[in-house]
């Protein structure tokens, strides 16, 4: 009994061990399906051209040519608002600050009265809005420049409006 054990020991073991072996033939098919894959990108980018060179750009000196604002593509915020303080309000005007309080206006005001504009405080009744106001003007184009002086200076978030009344 023990020859058999070690009989059916062996042949398992014998077999355990050819079993694992990998064929050539395996490996040979592996080897033309890669060599098949390299051709294929061979000839798809043998089929690429290298793209025309372009000509460099001739530098020209620069004109000098004088740039006129357009001043229609200024933009204004219109808004239906009534004077709380000040001494009246023009078609344009340029709004440096708006406060949901009316306190935090006064001081702006104030601030810009300190520093010679007639500051008023005009009232958005349909958001609940105090305006203040720098400067109004007329015309646009007083506005327009106006507001971008006080935009170099310290209001950059300056902006004009238009009264709807």
């Amino acid at each position: 009994m023990k020859k058999y054990t070690l009989l059916c020991i062996g042949l398992c073991t014998a077999m355990a061990f050819t079993g694992c072996k990998s064929s050539e033939s395996a490996y040979k098919k592996a080897y033309e399906k890669a060599k098949q894959y390299d051709t294929a990108n061979q000839q798809a980018t043998s089929g690429y051209e290298e793209p025309a060179t372009v000509a460099p750009v001739e530098a020209k000196p620069a004109t000098d040519s004088r740039v006129v604002d357009n001043l229609d593509n200024v933009s204004v915020r219109q808004e239906s608002v009534s004077l709380i303080s000040g001494n009246g309000l023009k078609a344009y005007s340029v709004v440096v600050g708006s406060f949901g309080l009316r306190s935090n206006a006064d001081g702006l005001q104030q601030r810009l009265r300190d520093a010679g504009y007639d500051a008023q405080i005009v009232k958005n009744e349909a958001n609940n809005m105090f305006r203040v106001v720098a400067a109004t003007f007329d015309n646009k184009t007083d506005a327009a420049y106006s507001r971008d002086q006080l935009r170099a200076g310290n209001y950059p978030d300056a902006w004009l409006l238009y009264n709807a009344r």
